[in-house]
């Protein structure tokens, strides 16, 4: 444990649990596991609507056992989210605290991404008890090797990229398939590996050489080739664009396909559940133990827990052996 880790004075007796940031599949799965797992321990249980923007308009109700059944096979987020400007104000911080204790709230299950950690992280100033868990399609959080989502997201634009070769394949086309992740690139990268994808275009990478890509096509079409995938990531964007310029020095019929909120639906798989199950358990128990002001993470084949501080200072390198690999495939 690392020596900045903070301990709960008084025993936790009544918990809140939100989502918030960008919704992720298996978000209920956590949901679950935090409240069946918080009332299996005699403590109270309070949901809270909206992520930070509902907490701030006292968007909250009691939560029981038949409140989250029925709920780990659906995808979204039962409690809604939000983005909330107000919260990062030191105003808005200070009201949602308030909030908190006026319902006796002692400790906060936060489930999100690094934007609603900074929130948790500002809450933990005012007093309060706080512990988040990793839910985003990006996974994006260095502390962590998993967030809840990305398995789903990552299979559901499989999918997807799988019919749009079907088709590519059908019309002699060049496709250029846009998917999710901000300025993280771990899901083009896995699409470009498991959908076999000509090229995979990351954020990290810096820029790409076009030119190299136009050539590329008209050598494998001279070759016979009938298709050709590009996997480009959110953070490089321009997809419309790329895609114009491509069959306007290619001649090859180029088209552009941005997969999408429809990343974040869906019935989480199995691995979504299982963890996000874990995750959400490990939460509550945290807080029992009395520790606070921590990031649940699952490394080396072992849940873990970070201090929230270092968890937001920690860097994620994407693995350059998976992105050769990408290429070499």
């Amino acid at each position: 444990m690392c020596k900045e880790e903070k301990e709960i004075k008084q025993p936790i007796q009544t918990i809140g649990v939100l989502t918030s940031g960008g919704d992720a599949p298996g978000m209920n799965a956590a949901i679950r596991a935090v409240v069946r797992t918080a009332l299996s321990k005699g403590l109270n249980v309070w949901g809270i609507r909206r992520g930070y923007h509902g907490l701030l308009r006292e968007e909250l109700f009691p939560m029981n056992w038949r409140d989250v059944s029925d709920i780990i096979q659906r995808g979204g987020t039962i409690l809604q989210t939000a983005r909330s400007k107000q919260m990062r104000t030191e105003e808005g911080q200070l009201k949602a605290a308030g909030v908190l204790k006026k319902y006796g709230i002692q400790g906060l299950v936060v489930i999100g991404g690094d934007g609603s950690f900074a929130g948790a992280q500002k809450l933990s100033q005012y007093g309060i008890n706080v512990i988040g868990v990793p839910g985003t399609i990006d996974l994006d959080i260095a502390c962590t090797e998993y967030t809840i989502g990305f398995d789903t997201a990552a299979n559901t634009a499989m999918e997807a990229i799988d019919k749009i070769r079907d088709t590519s394949t059908s019309h002699d086309r060049c496709s250029v398939v846009e998917v999710m992740g901000r300025d993280a690139g771990y899901l083009a990268l896995w699409c470009g590996i498991a959908n076999g994808a000509e090229r995979v275009l990351l954020p990290e990478q810096h820029g790409y050489d076009e030119q190299a890509i136009i050539d590329d096509i008209i050598e494998n079409r001279a070759r016979g080739k009938k298709h050709y995938i590009i996997i480009n990531a959110e953070g490089v964007g321009d997809s419309i664009n790329m895609a114009k310029r491509i069959e306007e020095a290619t001649g090859v019929e180029t088209r552009a396909s941005i997969l999408g909120h429809m990343q974040r639906g869906g019935s989480p798989t199995v691995k979504d559940r299982v963890y996000a199950s874990v995750m959400g358990s490990k939460a509550v128990d945290l807080l029992v133990e009395g520790k606070t002001n921590r990031v649940v993470g699952y490394k080396h084949g072992e849940y873990l827990d970070f201090d929230i501080n270092e968890a937001l200072k920690m860097h994620k390198e994407i693995p350059e052996y998976e992105v050769d690999l990408a290429r070499k495939l």
